[in-house]
């Protein structure tokens, strides 16, 4: 209704909606490289949050951009507004006003977003239901591989980096699918700290516990050929993601492949909500996995 060049923006939530909200700090030297291509940076600012829409169910609905810049370049803030202005459009989340000012060192972003879901209708963390099927969209692995690559923390391959970087730096949340999920669905979050970290957050809202079956999990084809442990440190622990992780009734299978299928998306069946509590990750043979590893920690 009012965008940028007031006081305030002003925009409605339909009748019998909610507002959904989130926001999140992008860093320059934490979360993205200082040599990072700025289309890049723009892109992941604004999908970060779209991720955490699409794990709410809700469609998003209008964004706030905030800037602080050691200085004025104006090539970056061109490469940036690119990458941000595209991905804003193609999700219907227009950007409707912010704040700029001059950091002291670095760069500092700060991104919210607003969207709007069904009342009642939210995919919340605590409504898993015990022997719930246990779904992810995407794929698990390449962003923490390439984050590893750049970080000169496994030898250089070219091949490899190329193969994962697009995951790491541009990923694309699965906003329009999750929306289809309300009603649907149960549960749901997305996997920004990694699988078995951010699955935890479900299994404690919840009260209950869960097997997942490692052979089942949707693990990036650029992983092939790595060392196994490696392998399974990336896809249960990798962060970076921005894929949806969400439980539903086994008799919704169908219905989710179906949707999944119309949005374009993929999605996974890889395990079961248990009434137990604790996570179990299961080898073909049916065999705990014994080195389940955590998910990404801000302040360790």
């Amino acid at each position: 209704m009012l965008g940028v060049g007031d006081d305030c923006a002003l925009f409605s939530v339909g009748t019998g909606m909610q507002l959904a909200t989130s926001m999140d700090l992008f860093i320059e030297g934490r979360h993205f490289f200082s040599d990072a291509d700025a289309v890049a940076v723009g892109h992941k600012a604004l999908a970060v949050n779209l991720s955490d829409l699409a794990a709410m169910g809700a469609r998003p609905l209008a964004c706030l951009l905030g800037l602080s810049l050691p200085s004025i370049d104006h090539h970056w803030l061109a490469g940036f507004s690119q990458g941000f202005h595209a991905l804003a459009k193609a999700a219907a989340c227009p950007l409707v006003g912010g704040d700029t000012t001059r950091s002291s060192d670095g760069i500092v972003i700060s991104v919210t977003v607003m969207g709007e879901v069904a009342a009642d209708l939210a995919l919340r963390r605590s409504a898993a239901q015990p022997y719930d099927d246990i779904w992810i969209t995407g794929t698990l692995g390449a962003p923490d591989i390439a984050l590893r690559l750049l970080q000169d923390r496994l030898p250089a391959n070219p091949a490899l980096l190329k193969a994962s970087r697009t995951a790491l730096e541009m990923p694309l949340p699965p906003w329009q699918f999750a929306q289809s999920l309300a009603g649907v669905a149960h549960a749901a979050l997305d996997i920004s700290d990694g699988l078995s970290q951010d699955l935890g957050h479900i299994l404690l809202a919840s009260q209950c516990g869960a097997e997942l079956d490692y052979v089942s999990l949707p693990i990036d084809p650029c992983l092939s050929g790595l060392d196994l442990a490696l392998q399974q440190q990336a896809v249960l622990a990798g962060g970076d993601v921005y894929q949806l992780c969400f439980t539903a009734s086994d008799q919704r299978r169908h219905d989710i492949l179906q949707l999944a299928q119309q949005a374009g998306v993929s999605v996974t069946r890889v395990g079961r909500i248990t009434p137990q509590v604790g996570l179990r990750v299961l080898d073909q043979h049916g065999q705990p996995i014994e080195h389940v590893f955590g998910g990404y920690d801000h302040f360790s």
